[in-house]
């Protein structure tokens, strides 16, 4: 209750760039383990799931179809995101996964009623060529697998955020959609984390602790308050491009 109030004292832009910080470790931890993307899935999403189940319990476990769809939006962008940095530099696929501002901007007006601004359209366009040079260059045929599955993990990644301001979401727990999407893809690779069982080394555990616990289950947490808490979608989506920039540091 302590930390809860203390979070709430904080400006909610705040809470969402101190989770983009968190979610920069993802490329490092993931590619320290010798694991494929499906056993890192299960173990990082089970750690999140019981991470998250834990310190917002007072919340509630309810859920409606609303709830199911979220949860099955949020496995999604998580399962693709994995796939993607396996499959392809750890940059790209963040980089990637970051088109999600296009996406926002384009379903935004729909499915939250948020006013399309002709300034936002020109923020996402000078931000995205500014990374394209960064990026884009290293950008490889070879790795298209990856680099597919970290376009749709972009567009799973904005709906997801664009859900998280919709007025049904207010009826649930706020990370309902993190507890049950993370349960989900536990269940799903269940038999890639049991293979990995017996030559799980201290490091692959170390990691994969780290990137459930951390990097996805508080820092969903606080990304979630910062959304709920009035960032809007966009501005939240914008700050995340300085994920891309510190994930390769």
């Amino acid at each position: 209750l302590f930390v809860n109030a203390r979070l709430s004292q904080l400006p909610p832009v705040v809470l969402v760039l101190a989770a983009v910080l968190l979610w920069s470790t993802g490329g490092l931890f993931i590619k320290l383990t010798e694991l494929d993307a499906f056993q890192v899935t299960f173990f990082r999403s089970l750690f999140a799931a019981v991470t998250v189940a834990i310190l917002t319990r007072k919340d509630g476990f309810r859920i409606d179809a609303f709830g199911i769809a979220t949860s099955a939006v949020y496995a999604a962008l998580l399962l693709l995101f994995v796939w993607a940095t396996k499959k392809t530099t750890a940059a790209n696929a963040i980089f990637l996964q970051y088109t999600a501002p296009i996406y926002i901007l384009i379903l935004g007006p729909f499915l939250i009623g948020e006013r399309f601004r002709i300034r936002d359209l020109v923020t996402v366009a000078v931000v995205l060529a500014g990374m394209s040079l960064f990026f884009v260059g290293q950008l490889r045929l070879d790795d298209y697998q990856g680099n597919i599955a970290a376009l749709f993990s972009g567009l799973f990644l904005g709906l997801y955020i664009l859900l998280l301001r919709h007025p049904r979401a207010e009826r649930l727990n706020p990370t309902v959609a993190v507890i049950y999407g993370n349960f989900l893809l536990a269940a799903i690779t269940l038999p890639a984390g049991l293979r990995a069982l017996p030559a799980l080394t201290m490091k692959d555990f170390a990691a994969v602790l780290f990137l459930g616990v951390i990097q996805i289950g508080i820092s969903y947490i606080l990304f979630i308050k910062g959304v709920r808490g009035g960032t809007r979608p966009l501005d939240a989506s914008l700050i995340g491009f300085l994920e891309p920039l510190l994930n390769p540091v």
